[in-house]
């Protein structure tokens, strides 16, 4: 296994170094495939409209089975990555919503308030709905799980029927026309039903409103609650904005987006665990769990990651400082820019910001500084000597973690002086700006790669060790390694011919693409 996994490693460096000197050879950035920045990228990658013709021809011929390797990659990596989604203003939501309680409502012959209920307890799946509700039988069954009706019919139940009733609350004996009940059949008096369902709307309706009897877990449908509600036009304008983010929060298909203070809501067919982008605010995030994208860690490696994140942020933020020693000359040194290939200011020596090794050594073998080193005796060690090792590893990953969200914020600023400096060079008429878009691609590229780069290290902390893990750092290195150096060329893009830039943009893409296309999970 050792011997074979050597050698796939080496034949695995050869074909990407011989990708690298080739700088005719060019594969499409996956991010061709996102509705929005697919003419751009077309464009760079083709530089005109018959080129992109006949990489479309190409690509028909590839549909047909005759594809390279290349090719293969970068078409996995879409279908992994390709998500389908519409963003929906809240009216737009509502209509969708009355829609599906329409349709059910007319198949289990009940109101449409009382199928919204149900929809919400079955997360809005109306297709399973409708199967399951074949025969009256099972139509109970619904109605009884989804909480619109009791087990215990009100007529076989132990609530006392007659022409005068007490209410369950205050104990005013009224005429039983003038109490509102639930089909369970506890009655109240509408005074009661109104200061009930006040309160709940004031304290949030986390889930819903329920019938006030203990124990009674029937839910009010909104026609019910409408009823007390319609004499206090600012309660009941709030209860209607609850209830809309309730059905939003249980609907499968449905996801807010995260963006502060934005209404828009994100809709999919089919849910999966990828990017959406908002056409409102412009927030980027999983679907699937609301999180910032996080590819290729999956939904619930980056929530554990996170969550430990915030349980070890201070131990972390003090250990890991913003300033480090040169390790030539010992002068501290701040890092101002993303690119983690620093130069000493005063002795000028080349050294990593991670490691503080030489730059020279990273660009012959394994980019060792991504790799985390286990102790194979820390079995055999003290609980002290245990614990110790764990808050090692964890401070490995979370510095390296910690180090490319900050280059990536610092990314984002140096794209910011990018724009600034192409508009003062077409002012100058110094080129025009079709000219100098290719530095504006390498800023998002980068900064796409430097995303997955990042997401990477929740996924290694937690993975075991094995051939799979060795693979998973040798292609992360490798990523990390075309990445520092596509940052350091567009930090120094004046010392840089264009063709070296878009040269390095694809190599960087093609190790994205590799990585992605081993572990990315559908």
């Amino acid at each position: 296994m050792i011997v074979f996994f050597s050698s796939f490693i080496q034949s695995y460096r050869n074909s990407m170094s011989q990708g690298k000197d080739s700088v005719d050879t060019k594969v499409d950035d996956d991010s061709e495939y996102e509705e929005d920045e697919e003419d751009d990228y077309d464009d760079y990658y083709n530089n005109s409209d018959d080129a992109l013709s006949d990489d479309n021809d190409q690509d028909d011929v590839g549909d047909k089975g005759d594809v390279s390797e290349n090719n293969n990659v970068k078409k996995k990596v879409h279908d992994l990555e390709y998500f389908q989604y519409t963003c929906m203003t809240l009216e737009e939501v509502d209509k969708k919503l009355d829609q599906d309680c329409a349709v059910v409502a007319d198949n289990l012959k009940v109101s449409k308030s009382v199928a919204a209920v149900i929809l919400q307890s079955h997360k809005w799946q109306v297709t399973a709905i409708l199967q399951s509700a074949t025969n009256q039988k099972d139509r109970l069954k619904i109605l009884t799980k989804s909480g619109v009706q009791d087990s215990v019919p009100a007529a076989q139940s132990k609530v006392k029927i007659s022409s005068k009733m007490e209410c369950g609350v205050c104990f005013d004996v009224q005429p039983k026309h003038k109490l509102e009940r639930l089909p369970c059949g506890h009655a109240y008096c509408k005074d009661c039903w109104l200061t009930h369902t006040e309160y709940t709307v004031k304290s949030g309706m986390p889930d819903g409103i329920q019938c006030m009897a203990k124990e009674c877990r029937l839910r009010c449908p909104k026609d019910f609650a409408v009823k007390f509600l319609s004499s206090k036009p600012e309660v009941l304008q709030k209860f209607n904005k609850l209830l809309l983010d309730l059905y939003i929060g249980a609907h499968y298909q449905l996801r807010f987006c995260i963006g502060a203070d934005c209404q828009m809501v994100m809709y999919a067919e089919v849910p999966k665990a990828r990017q959406v982008e908002c056409k409102s605010c412009r927030s980027v995030f999983c679907f699937e769990c609301g999180n910032n994208y996080h590819s290729p860690s999956n939904c619930d490696t980056i929530t554990k990651w996170l969550t430990k994140c915030r349980d070890d942020s201070e131990t972390a933020n003090y250990i890991c400082a913003n300033t480090k020693s040169c390790p030539q000359c010992h002068i501290c040194i701040e890092k101002n820019g993303g690119c983690n290939h620093i130069t000493c200011w005063k002795c000028k020596y080349d050294f990593c910001w991670m490691c503080l090794r030489d730059w020279r050594s990273h660009g012959n073998s394994y980019y060792s500084c991504s790799t985390y080193l286990e102790n194979p005796l820390i079995a055999e060690q003290s609980h002290e000597d245990r614990a110790r090792e764990a808050l090692k590893k964890y401070l490995f990953y979370f510095e390296r973690w910690e180090n490319h969200d900050r280059s990536l914020q610092l990314e984002e600023e140096a794209r910011k002086k990018i724009m600034v400096q192409i508009e003062e060079k077409v002012n100058r008429n110094e080129g025009t700006w079709i000219d100098w878009q290719y530095l504006l691609r390498a800023g998002e590229l980068l900064a796409k790669c430097r995303l997955t780069l990042k997401n990477t290290y929740p996924l290694a902390y937690y993975a075991s060790q094995g051939a799979e893990k060795e693979l998973f750092e040798y292609q992360q290195a490798q990523l990390e390694l075309e990445i520092e150096e596509l940052s350091w060329k567009l930090e120094r893009a004046g010392s840089y011919q264009r063709g070296d830039i878009e040269n390095q943009m694809d190599v960087a893409g093609k190790r994205r693409q590799t990585l992605l296309a081993h572990f990315l999970r559908d």
